[in-house]
């Protein structure tokens, strides 16, 4: 039986889920840059399972057939697809995608180069390679709530964590859905030296995030904290895609 790498592709290329924002133009929907337009590349393959992931094609194998839902595509057509386009910004997604960082150096030395900059979102389980930590790279890190139902062993990685706050290139995003959780956030915060920190409200529809944003909205503010949204949700009748 051939293994899912194997069936996509073989052992070259970065293992993609979807690329998009070129035909279909679109924003950055969350974070220091929400609203920006952007375009997205998503990588396949995650190493957390959280409750709540609205992307479980990247790594629900129960649910999904990785065969179906990713393809190797090289670097070179990566580079191709995103100067394709005259938006600056481009938004490396997953699943997590740092687990394939490696592959993602040329690509995004490739970038820089032509004029993009990038941000990486990313589960702050992986210690940033430092040829990544440049001018033109931003970090968007969410590390991971009990509200994932994940074991806190595995999302919580301390020397990742340390290694994103030191570099001065990331901010910290969190899934949230109640103002109890605002103070796991702070033992996090402090602990780490994590800053500056955003709070996303959790919901899949406009409705769910309007309710679980005027829960927060107040207590986010009393700390001084930013208030981000998931701007795709509330903008798109179908935010897949988008």
């Amino acid at each position: 039986m051939s293994t899912p790498a194997a069936a996509a592709g073989g052992p070259t290329g970065l293992i993609v889920a979807e690329c998009f924002g070129v035909d279909q133009p679109t924003f950055q929907g969350e974070g220091p840059s929400c609203g920006c337009p952007a375009l997205f590349i998503r990588l396949s393959r995650c190493n957390l399972t959280c409750d709540w992931c609205d992307t479980k094609e990247t790594w629900d194998w129960s649910r999904y057939d990785p065969r179906a839902v990713s393809k190797r595509m090289s670097v070179a057509d990566l580079h191709t697809w995103a100067l394709s386009s005259p938006v600056e910004l481009v938004v490396v997604t997953g699943g997590e995608p740092l687990i394939q960082q490696e592959k993602l150096i040329p690509l995004v030395e490739g970038l820089l180069a032509a004029g993009k900059r990038i941000e990486f979102e990313t589960n702050g389980t992986f210690v940033p390679d430092p040829v990544l930590l440049v001018d033109g790279v931003r970090f968007n890190v969410s590390p991971k709530l009990a509200n994932s139902g994940v074991a806190e062993e595995r999302r919580i990685v301390p020397a990742a964590l340390e290694a994103f706050a030191a570099s001065g290139q990331a901010a910290f995003k969190f899934v949230t859905r109640t103002v109890a959780e605002l103070d796991e956030i702070s033992t996090l915060v402090d602990r780490y030296g994590l800053d500056p920190v955003y709070v996303m409200p959790e919901g899949t529809t406009p409705e769910a995030l309007i309710e679980t944003t005027r829960v927060l909205a107040d207590a986010v503010a009393a700390r001084r904290w930013h208030l981000t949204q998931r701007l795709h949700v509330l903008a798109f009748p179908n935010p897949r895609g988008r």
